[in-house]
């Protein structure tokens, strides 16, 4: 049993979808995925200790956020403190700035968070492919946040492949004051979609793959010439998040959120995962920052940000 372990502190990043293809419910009940996940600079703040006793106590001010062994934070420590073969009572604090079901991959991130904390008060390791392991079986988008940075997300989004990084690119990020409850949409989408083509994720597959390969990797993600634009290229493809069609009828004025990240100036704009967060893409820092104040003034929660690459991840994590 170990000595009282300092705290430790770790910033849980969020994430976006560059394009979400949902295909036809799986045996297990699961869906099939194709998205582009990245990790962008919003976070939450996680502090986990470890003293002598046992139990795992979970402790957040917000009141929307689960502090029982339901939230993922708490079920990660128990699946970790087990494969570490670590005792003692573990005190996880949420100190919660994203939005909850903002389709920010929040609860996710924290459960990460979690494990890398728990790792940092014991002193003590997971190998990589245990540490995807214990993330795939707490939720399906948890292990891009093992990974971070620019990943290709397949499978119920827990297959996650490393891809060259995009640049560091402005943001903005809007966060509605809404919740869209991810389960049921995708009940509405099997419900609208009753008969999407079995090969439509094949397609898909190939325009991302194609987009992954571009020599252009590595330049200016927003950059004028045709070389330094990969980005703007895949917007080209034309990719969509697939829970638009579900999300926007429901709640329209998430659809009105999005024009306006275009009128702003967003070169590219989406709902993140199932919502209600939506991101506009922007040429620059000054672009961004002018258009946080022009949405501001409409009432809208508005916040610049921008994408971090896998060092920018893991060197900001602690």
């Amino acid at each position: 049993m170990p000595v009282t372990v300092r705290s430790v502190a770790v910033r849980s990043f969020a994430k976006i979808n560059f394009g979400l293809y949902i295909g036809p419910p799986r045996a297990d009940g699961f869906h099939d995925l194709r998205t582009v996940y990245q990790t962008i600079a919003l976070h939450d703040v996680i502090r986990v200790s470890v003293a002598r006793g046992t139990g795992i106590e979970v402790r957040c001010a917000d009141p929307r956020v689960p502090c029982d062994s339901s939230n993922t934070c708490h079920r990660m420590a128990e699946r970790v403190m087990e494969q570490l073969d670590a005792a003692g009572r573990v005190v996880i604090e949420i100190e919660k700035k994203l939005p909850v079901q903002g389709g920010l991959g929040a609860g996710s991130s924290n459960a990460v968070a979690t494990m890398i904390g728990l790792e940092l008060a014991l002193k003590r390791r997971l190998k990589q492919a245990a540490s995807l392991r214990l993330a795939a079986a707490v939720g399906s988008d948890l292990p891009l946040f093992v990974v971070g940075g620019t990943s290709l997300g397949v499978g119920r989004g827990e297959e996650v492949y490393p891809v060259a990084d995009l640049p560091s690119t402005p943001l903005v990020v809007i966060t509605p004051e809404i919740g869209v409850s991810t389960p049921k949409a995708f009940a509405d989408w099997d419900q609208l979609t009753q008969s999407v083509p079995s090969d439509r994720l094949v397609d898909v597959g190939r325009v991302l793959s194609a987009w992954l390969v571009s020599p252009n990797t590595g330049a200016s993600a927003l950059g004028r010439s045709r070389a330094g634009s990969q980005l703007l290229d895949l917007v080209r493809t034309g990719i969509e998040n697939d829970f638009e069609r579900v999300v926007f009828p429901q709640y329209p004025e998430l659809r009105d959120i999005k024009g306006a990240l275009e009128r702003a100036g967003a070169v590219y704009a989406s709902l993140s995962g199932s919502g209600s967060a939506l991101y506009g893409l922007f040429r620059n820092r000054a672009a961004a920052a002018k258009a946080v104040g022009r949405l501001r003034k409409q009432g809208l929660q508005a916040v610049a940000t921008t994408t971090l690459t896998r060092a920018q991840y893991w060197k900001k994590i602690v």
